[in-house]
């Protein structure tokens, strides 16, 4: 006779004052609200992740982001499946699999993973790459809905002129008058300083947060952050993200007192990582550094989400400064100054063959951030959504690679 599976315990409830809780709350009641609000009859978008969430915060108007749901779905098991379905109407499995994934629940509309309502409009800017524009405006041609584009042009020189500044705030002065028409809804000045206030405020707390992973040992587990990162995205405009966050930084303020850590085992080494995670191998790519004792201490996605601004052109700068649209030197200075700051010992570069713009800087950039920083650099080829793109054994060989490294830096010095 069979012998009958032994149940395990459930797991103990969150506690409702934890940060875990408060930040998956967040999230949680951002898709409520979509839903509810979409129910409602109000219209609502699908939104580009670097399109200003100040503006649609201060109008009080609904939007998702297709860029955290197709991170979510490929966490979540469902990225192979989609991006199939995406080539199956034609789609090269070329183009970005975050865009494959949306096109395929375009169509699909309910999926096990993570839904979210069909939009009424879009709102794209090109700050994080041409592929967006021709992502949105496939999908304004399909459902037949209006398409904000804001053209925020690659910034070759260091810092971002006036004139660019002036170029791209008339764009989203324009973009506003366009969502009042679309929605009904009214721009107010006074809500908008509100709001600003209240990002600022999210932003302060996250950054601040992000940066104690500079102590030895680190409080956190640097993938925690990535994990983090979707409440700075689709809510820092609201008060539940900044108090959010505010407790993540009381607990890593009293982890560091305590000498605690999210991250489990011995911190033998600190490192970069750069790009975005592999989100179907999330486990993997995870298990691999905390296993061989690395932590993940450094990285530029984390704090491209923190946004510290004054007015309506300091917000529009700060939109012009997202990590892929400035120049080779800046982003690299802006990486160096992570690196020194977090006492990083090595870097770790995902070759995204989904993200073709940050990809292909990575291999100069890093070659002058290892040679500043007198690090080693290594890489391995991976997808941000699409699990046919990695490799496990490569993988673990690179790690391994600049474990080896690391030990003969630290013995030679």
């Amino acid at each position: 006779m069979e012998q009958a599976k032994e149940k395990r315990p459930a797991p103990p409830a969150p506690d409702p004052n934890s940060a875990k809780y408060k930040l998956n709350s967040v999230v949680m009641k951002h898709y409520r609200e979509v839903q509810e609000a979409k129910q409602a009859g109000e219209k609502i978008g699908w939104c580009a992740s670097n399109f200003p969430q100040e503006i649609f915060q201060t109008l009080g108007v609904k939007v998702c982001y297709p860029e955290n749901q197709a991170a979510a779905i490929a966490a979540r098991g469902g990225g192979q499946r989609m991006c199939e379905q995406a080539e199956s109407k034609g789609y090269s499995n070329d183009i970005c699999a975050y865009a494959r994934i949306n096109l395929a629940y375009l169509d699909a509309k309910e999926i096990p993973e993570q839904n979210m309502p069909q939009p009424d409009f879009l709102l794209c800017c090109n700050n994080i790459c041409n592929c967006m524009i021709k992502w949105y405006e496939n999908i304004a041609k399909e459902c037949n809905i209006p398409l904000i584009l804001i053209d925020i042009p690659f910034n070759a020189d260091y810092e971002v002129s006036d004139e660019k500044v002036a170029y791209v705030a008339a764009q989203f002065r324009a973009a506003i008058a366009q969502l009042e028409k679309i929605t009904g809804k009214k721009w107010d000045e006074k809500r908008f300083e509100e709001v600003c206030k209240i990002s600022n405020r999210t932003s302060k707390a996250w950054l601040e947060a992000t940066a104690y992973t500079k102590y030895t040992p680190s409080p956190l587990n640097g993938f925690d952050l990535l994990n983090h990162m979707a409440v700075a995205v689709c809510a820092r405009g609201t008060v539940e993200a900044a108090e959010a966050f505010e407790t993540l930084l009381e607990e890593y303020k009293q982890a560091v007192k305590d000498g605690t850590s999210t991250f489990k085992g011995e911190q033998k080494y600190r490192i970069m990582f750069e790009g975005i995670a592999c989100w179907p191998h999330l486990k993997t790519t995870a298990l691999g550094l905390r296993d061989r004792g690395i932590n993940m201490v450094a990285t530029i996605y984390a704090d491209a989400f923190g946004l510290l601004y004054n007015d309506f052109e300091g917000m529009i700068k700060c939109y012009c400064n997202v990590p892929n649209s400035v120049s080779l030197e800046k982003g690299r200075d802006n990486r160096i100054d992570i690196v020194k700051r977090t006492n990083a010992e090595g870097m770790l570069v995902h070759t995204n063959r989904s993200c073709k713009l940050w990809s292909g800087f990575m291999a100069e950039m890093s070659r002058q951030i290892g040679k500043s920083c007198d690090i080693p650099v290594v890489s391995f080829d991976g997808d941000q959504a699409d699990p046919r793109n990695f490799s496990d054994a490569q993988y673990h060989t690179r790690v391994e690679g600049l474990v080896e490294i690391m030990d003969s830096h630290k013995s030679s010095n």
